[in-house]
C-alpha cells in the first residue's frame, strides 16, 4: 500500500472516530513500551479506542476537518510531545482510572527527570566496606555493621522534577531500587467541545455544593457590609429588620402577633415560670413512673424465677 493511501486511511479513521465519540483524552506515552501499550489497549477494549500518530499528521487532519468539527481546533495547542488520543463515550472518571491504572516499575536512568521524590531507606545494604567511599560521595550516612555497609538514616536522594545523575542511578541500581513507575498520563480532556485539565474529574458534587455555598455566604456578607441589596442577603435583611420591628414594639404601645408573647413575658415573667413548673414536674414524674414500672417488672421477673418455692422447700 502506498504512503499516500496510508495517510488517507489514517485521516478517514480519525474522521470516523471524531464523529463517533464525544469525549477524547489526550495522553502522553513517554517511557511506555509496546507490551505495556498492548495491555492498555486490551483493558480499554469495548470502552475506549486508542489512536497514536505523528503530531503533524494529527494537526493536518484536524485542520482538514475544521469545517465539519469546528471545536476540534481547541485540541491543537495540546498536541506537544509524544501524545495520542483515547476516544470514549463511557464515563470520563471510569475511563480515566483505566488509562492510568496500568503502571510498570522501572529503574532510575541517568538523565531522566524524576516524576517522584526518591528516598534511600535506612538499613543494611549487604555490600562490602570497600564501597563506602561511593556512599560518602553522595552524602549518604553509613557505618560498618557485621562486615557490611549499613545506611544510618533515610536519605532524600533525588527531588521530584530534578534530573537523575549518573551516580544516583548507579547507587539505586546497586541497591536494587526501582523508584519510578511509567504508564500513560493524561494531559488534557476534551468533552463535547470543551477542553479541561484531568484534575477536574476529581471534583465531586459535594465539592461543587461546598464551593457554591461558600460563594453565596461571601456575597451575603459583602452585601450586608456595604449595604448593597442582593438575593443571598435578603433572608438576613428580613431577619434583622424583623428584630428591629420587635424592638420597636417592645419599647412602644404598638403590638402585633409576633410581639404579643414577648411583651407578655416582659410584663410578667413569673407567669411563665409557674406555667413551666407543672410541665417539668410532669416530665420528672413520667421518668420516675417509668423507672418504677421497670423496677416492678424486674421484681416480677425475680418472683417468677423461684417458681413459688422457698430456698429450703
Amino acid at each position: 500500500m502506498a504512503k499516500g493511501d496510508n495517510k488517507a486511511n489514517y485521516f478517514e479513521k480519525l474522521r470516523t472516530l471524531f464523529d463517533t465519540y464525544q469525549s477524547i483524552f489526550i495522553v502522553n506515552v513517554d517511557n511506555v513500551g509496546s507490551q505495556q501499550m498492548h495491555e492498555i489497549r486490551r483493558s480499554l477494549r469495548g470502552k475506549a479506542e486508542v489512536v497514536m500518530g505523528k503530531n503533524t499528521m494529527i494537526r493536518r487532519a484536524i485542520k482538514d476537518m475544521s469545517d465539519d468539527f469546528p471545536t476540534l481546533d481547541k485540541l491543537l495547542p495540546h498536541l506537544r510531545g509524544n501524545v495520542g488520543f483515547v476516544f470514549t463515550n463511557d464515563t470520563l472518571a471510569d475511563t480515566r482510572d483505566l488509562i492510568i491504572s496500568n503502571r510498570v516499575r522501572a529503574p532510575a536512568r541517568a538523565g531522566a527527570i524524576a516524576p517522584v521524590d526518591v528516598w534511600v531507606p535506612a538499613g543494611n545494604t549487604g555490600m562490602e566496606p570497600g564501597k563506602t567511599s561511593f556512599f560518602q560521595a553522595l552524602g549518604v550516612p553509613t557505618k560498618i555493621a557485621r562486615g557490611t555497609i549499613e545506611i544510618i538514616n533515610d536519605m532524600h536522594l533525588i527531588k521530584i522534577g530534578n534530573k537523575v545523575g549518573a551516580s544516583e542511578a548507579t547507587l539505586l541500581n546497586m541497591l536494587n531500587i526501582s523508584p519510578f513507575t511509567y504508564g500513560m498520563t493524561i494531559t488534557q480532556v476534551f468533552d463535547e467541545g470543551t477542553t479541561f485539565a484531568p484534575s477536574v474529574l476529581d471534583i465531586s458534587a459535594d465539592d461543587l455544593l461546598e464551593q457554591i455555598t461558600e460563594g453565596i455566604t461571601r456575597i451575603a456578607a459583602l452585601s450586608l457590609q456595604i449595604n448593597f441589596l442582593s438575593t443571598p442577603a435578603v433572608p438576613h435583611l428580613l431577619i434583622n429588620h424583623y428584630k428591629d420591628l420587635l424592638a420597636v414594639s417592645v419599647e412602644t404601645e404598638y403590638t402585633f402577633a409576633g410581639s404579643e408573647q414577648i411583651k407578655a413575658y416582659l410584663a410578667d415573667p413569673s407567669a411563665f415560670a409557674v406555667a413551666a413548673a407543672p410541665a417539668a414536674s410532669a416530665a420528672a414524674a413520667g421518668g420516675d413512673s417509668g423507672a418504677g414500672a421497670a423496677a416492678a417488672e424486674d421484681d416480677a421477673e425475680e418472683s417468677d424465677d423461684d417458681m413459688g418455692f422457698g430456698l429450703f422447700d
